[in-house]
């Protein structure tokens, strides 16, 4: 190896003598000073790439003047004209602009403003000063400040998004402007995925948030918000980080991540992580196991293939905190008194995995294609519903159950701009596909201990004032059936933003959407039978598998006084589907939902600080529920038989802020008020039921909050980082978050209201505070943070049974090495 080394140094001097020539050196920044690795340095048949820290050097073999090309994935291709200054030709610093059809998704550094970046979640290469939508992006630096470990954690900094309450606490629920964000709602590098294990956080690069409407490009989901989880990729430098995080509850969490080159055009990285917790909740534990790797293959500067995969492995005692009290919360029964079986045990295994090709033509036109998978396994064990009397006695009911859900999903971008006449485009068109199908597994439950041979749930009675040991033995359960059921959508989309003039632009798109939901099957193990669950209505007819079709429209007008503010007004809609039939038995269409915003992005100086402001209402006016009378004109006692009489209207505000005030101190806060309630529905009416009895039936009460949506929420987060002096590298921060008045149990009927009964719980409005302090020198960092300091007490309510706690004061620490 000397002699090679000692070789290529007499060829370079020998070189010297007789040409001349030179070495060029410099280092390569972008527009916010971040040093740029990988990028290509290139003169006649001479390149090089840049190092971690963005410096290159080139030796050049010519005496006169000579020009370099630089270019790189996400930037714009340079050429420089040299004039040799002597052996050595120092360029200093070198600034990239980032290209409009980069391929690499944009880093948000900091808290800064993200008005003049493009987001993934909005797959049309936007700016998101240009996007008649509201836009937050949950970026690495504040997941690191924050010390967060799931979504909720990170979802708590956006205004508008209110955590809600779930069966069992075994998982994360969310409602955004009254909407609840099922499982069509949260995707992981724009493929749906399972939010039923607990997102894990350790591998996210950024949570961005798209507010309102996203059926235009996503088909079916609710109006409030649709979520993208974007993960950590692979790098073309060698580098990673080892962690540990220790907190309250002997909470251990080592992480790996590693990265770097595996050659000049494949890069890797790897996440790997566990978890193992106790909790403020009595007898409550968790273990879980996470691995991420990832590969990427750069094909060219134009194109490159993406290779992610992660499983994750999480096991959580399901815990329905403390029950109701005679339909209400009770403080007595303790913010640690575990209710639920000896036992109980909910396990999640969840894989997933995609690839994604992204090709720029030319400057004007790139093409993505994204495919996926993901397999969801769900066993569970355990007694679902804490409902006591008045003397606190409680029966108790067992659940066996289990799930097996496996997706497939397909789509295919193609972005452009181009001109006609004097209007300018930046065009969009989509497809997507996903398949579904989900397997869900009934159980025979033998608790009763007099009679074993025979079927049965019930399972003993506690004193949840006074618990003393019980039952404990875990009865004998085996499978009784499966029912398999899938769901195939199918959707096209197209978008255009047109700029009239530099002032003036429009918004327009629209979007089809088919699906289909074919007949379940079941499978019964006594008989060893499969049939198919054919639809059938009231009469016997049978229905056919149920089809779906909706058009989804957007419209929006944009309007920029200056270059740092953009006002808005738009008009989307999305569609919802709905089970049963109208009175002529045939399947319902899906509910059309119209969403109407308006808004204002502001910068402020220089950029370091931002303020957006938006409005919005959203109708629903063919809201189903129950069909008062059949089509011979009788009373209906059919469940299943609904009609399009309702209406539920939600309004609301939101308010976020971002910036980097001063070198070292950054703001990130918001506000959001939202009011949902039904508008109309059904009144009180007679029928005679099946059984020949009189019965009556009501919809829900009008005007009233609906369950589980929030009034208002608050968040303010800001820390300081010192960066000069003798204190160099220290970190101080606090974040608050407010969740407002909100309302669990169940809405009330018109019937509930005329006969005295209430079935809402009125839940207060609570505010928890986080401090932390850290400090980072060179290549180590540790960062401690004591949560809820005030330790507030309040609860996540789902309907009146699963009664959870918030925690308590506690700390968490993380101690990080870089290498």
């Amino acid at each position: 190896m000397k002699k090679i080394y000692f070789a290529l140094a007499a060829s370079m001097t020998i070189g010297t003598l007789v040409h001349a020539q030179t070495t060029i050196k410099g280092k390569l920044v972008d527009n916010q000073g971040k040093e740029l690795p990988n990028i290509t340095i290139k003169s006649g048949n001479k390149l090089t790439q840049s190092d971690s820290k963005g410096l290159f050097q080139l030796y050049i073999p010519q005496k006169d003047a000579f020009a370099i090309d630089l270019s790189g994935i996400g930037y714009r291709r340079q050429t420089l004209q040299i004039n040799p200054d002597g052996e050595i030709t120092d360029l200093k610093t070198i600034t990239l602009i980032k290209s409009d059809n980069e391929i690499d998704q944009v880093e948000v550094f900091g808290y800064n403003t993200i008005n003049n970046k493009k987001v993934g979640v909005a797959k049309s290469g936007i700016d998101n000063k240009d996007l008649p939508q509201s836009v937050q992006i949950i970026n690495k630096q504040v997941i690191s400040d924050q010390q967060i470990n799931t979504l909720g954690d990170a979802l708590k900094n956006a205004n508008g998004i209110a955590l809600g309450a779930n069966r069992g606490g075994v998982g994360e629920n969310f409602f955004a402007r009254g909407y609840s964000l099922g499982g069509n709602n949260i995707f992981k590098n724009g493929i749906r995925t399972n939010n039923g294990g607990r997102i894990e956080a350790s591998t996210l690069e950024s949570v961005e948030i798209l507010k309102g409407s996203a059926a235009l490009l996503y088909g079916g989901v609710t109006g409030g918000a649709v979520v993208n989880l974007v993960t950590k990729k692979p790098q073309f430098h060698t580098g990673g980080e080892v962690s540990f995080r220790y907190g309250s509850w002997d909470t251990y969490k080592p992480t790996l991540d590693i990265y770097g080159p595996l050659s000049n055009k494949v890069a890797f990285r790897f996440i790997g992580t566990g978890e193992s917790a106790n909790s403020y909740r009595d007898v409550v534990k968790s273990e879980r196991v996470y691995i991420n790797p990832s590969v990427l293959y750069k094909i060219s500067d134009r194109t490159e293939l993406n290779f992610n995969f992660d499983y994750l492995k999480s096991d959580y005692t399901p815990d329905f905190g403390i029950g109701s009290v005679e339909g209400k919360i009770n403080d007595a029964v303790g913010r640690g008194t575990f209710l639920n079986v000896n036992g109980a045990f909910n396990k999640t295994n969840s894989t997933n995995g995609n690839v994604s090709f992204d090709h720029n033509f030319n400057d004007n036109w790139k093409i993505s294609l994204v495919a996926g998978i993901q397999n969801y396994l769900r066993n569970y064990y355990g007694s679902d519903r804490i409902q006591a009397n008045a003397q606190g006695l409680a029966p108790r009911a067992l659940s066996r159950s289990a799930t097996e859900e496996f997706t497939k999903n397909q789509q295919i971008n193609l972005t452009g701009h181009f001109n006609t006449g004097g209007l300018q485009h930046q065009l969009l068109f989509g497809g997507d596909a996903d398949q579904s199908s989900t397997k869900a597994y009934a159980y025979n439950i033998f608790a009763n201990l007099s009679n074993p041979n025979t079927p049965s749930t019930a399972y003993d009675q506690i004193d949840v004032f006074k618990l003393v040991a019980g039952r404990q033995d875990i009865p004998l359960a085996e499978k009784n059936t499966w029912t398999k059921t899938d769901i195939n959508r199918y959707g096209a989309f197209v978008q255009d933003l047109i700029s009239l003039t530099d002032k003036f632009k429009v918004l327009a798109g629209v979007r089809y959407t088919y699906q289909r939901t074919p007949y379940s099957e079941k499978y019964t193990y006594k008989t060893g039978l499969k049939e198919e669950a054919v639809n059938k209505d009231a009469k016997g007819n049978e229905l056919g598998a149920k089809i779906d079709k909706a058009w989804s429209p957007k419209f929006a007008l944009i309007y920029q006084p200056t270059a740092t503010s953009s006002i808005y007004a738009s008009y989307t809609n999305n569609f919802i589907t709905n089970s049963g039939y109208d009175i002529n038995f045939q399947p319902l269409a899906p509910s059309l939902v119209d969403h109407y915003e308006a808004g204002i992005k502001n910068d402020f100086m220089h950029g370091k600080l931002s303020a957006n402001l938006t409005a919005y209402r959203i109708d629903n006016n063919k809201f189903t529920q129950m069909a008062i009378v059949t089509a011979n004109g009788s009373a209906n006692g059919d469940t299943n038989m609904k009609e399009f009489t309702g209406k539920t209207s939600s309004e609301g505000v939101e308010l976020d802020v971002t910036g980097r005030l001063l070198p070292g101190l950054e703001i990130l806060g918001g506000y959001a008020y939202n009011y949902m309630r039904y508008k109309e529905t059904m009144g009180i009416y007679s029928y005679t039921a099946v059984d020949g009895k009189q019965a009556e039936a009501s919809g829900s009460e009008e005007g009233v909050r609906l369950v589980g949506t929030t009034a208002h929420t608050g968040n303010m987060t800001t820390f300081y980082t010192v960066q000069e002096g003798g204190f160099k590298g220290f970190k101080i921060g606090a974040s608050a978050f407010y969740t407002g008045k909100r309302n669990a149990g169940w809405n009330n009927s018109k019937i509930n209201v005329r006969d005295g009964v209430n079935r809402l719980i009125p839940v207060d409005p609570f505010t928890t505070i986080d401090l932390s302090l850290g400090y980072e020198a060179k290549r180590f960092s540790i960062l401690a943070k004591v949560a809820n300091i005030t330790d507030e007490l309040s609860y996540y309510i789902h309907e009146n049974y699963s009664v959870n706690p918030i925690p308590p004061r506690n700390f968490i620490t993380t101690i990080s090495y870089k290498f």
